[in-house]
């Protein structure tokens, strides 16, 4: 295990009134996620695992759960930083969101996009003008592409903007279950790795739980993890947990201890870049001069 892990995708929530600025999640209405959790509830798992850092990830698309996180991130056990959300929709409110909110732990946006009525969401023009200022800006877009349909966008969008970098969250929710010969399985391989032909895409292993069966082993991933490594490199991969919603199938030690096995036939050097390095240079704190206030 790395020195010192960090965990580049964790989410926190509070169904209890939303906290101070009155968050809510409409994708959240039932099952066991349908509770507040908090970093409380990790603390221990953190330290057990050794992660030094962590990347507070959005899940709803408000500027008040971005405010949350950003709260949230100031009284972390470890250093945090947040992938929040902003009306990318609206380049002028995206600015305008972006000036009042000159806190360089802000590093990174996501959108609901497979939430979204429109399929397409991405590939609109006023989105693009929207993703034009997170690159002008030195934010990263994290794309939840968790449909087939959505990954194969993810080349279009980072040809569109390449001074960006897009993170694919969850590798593309590639169909674990249905093993690695699945027809399933193939055609997402293939479009991951259009995905990585573009320079500016940096890959998330997180999410493999939830898409895996009950039972799942850490050899039930790694046909998968490995084809992402052949498509990325070590240089491109960054490790998260994917916590709480990675519980629907796992407990926190479990999931990470997993995701650390499969890449453990790496050298030293590659699994620092990994669980470490890389993650580092894509969510680290903005500089203070990049920060427009």
């Amino acid at each position: 295990m790395p020195d010192s892990l960090v965990d580049a995708h964790l989410h926190v929530w509070d169904l209890d009134g939303g906290g101070p600025f009155g968050v809510t999640y409409p994708w959240l209405t039932s099952g066991p996620l349908h509770r507040t959790h908090t970093l409380d509830e990790v603390d221990a798992d953190l330290a057990a695992m050794g992660v030094g850092q962590i990347v507070l990830v959005q899940a709803s698309d408000s500027l008040a759960e971005t405010d949350e996180l950003l709260r949230t991130a100031g009284t972390a056990p470890v250093p945090a930083t947040v992938v929040g959300w902003l009306p990318l929709a609206d380049a002028r409110l995206t600015e305008q969101a972006l000036d009042r909110r000159p806190d360089g732990t802000l590093v990174g946006v996501r959108h609901l996009i497979h939430d979204e009525p429109d399929p397409e969401w991405m590939m609109r023009p006023e989105v693009a003008q929207g993703m034009a200022v997170l690159e002008r800006r030195g934010l990263t877009f994290d794309a939840v592409a968790e449909r087939p349909d959505l990954l194969a966008q993810v080349p279009a969008v980072a040809r569109r903007h390449p001074g960006l970098t897009v993170v694919l969250d969850h590798i593309g929710k590639p169909p674990v279950a249905s093993g690695w010969s699945s027809p399933e399985s193939q055609d997402w391989a293939r479009r991951l790795r259009e995905a990585a032909a573009e320079p500016g895409v940096v890959a998330k292993l997180s999410g493999l739980a939830t898409v895996s069966r009950t039972g799942w082993e850490p050899a039930d991933w790694q046909p998968f993890v490995d084809h992402a490594l052949e498509c990325f490199g070590a240089e491109r991969l960054v490790l998260g947990s994917d916590w709480p919603v990675s519980t629907l199938n796992g407990d926190y030690s479990s999931v990470v201890t997993g995701l650390l096995e499969v890449i453990a036939g790496l050298s030293a050097d590659e699994r620092r870049l990994i669980c470490t390095t890389n993650a580092l240079r894509t969510y680290g704190p903005r500089p203070e001069s990049d920060v427009v206030s």
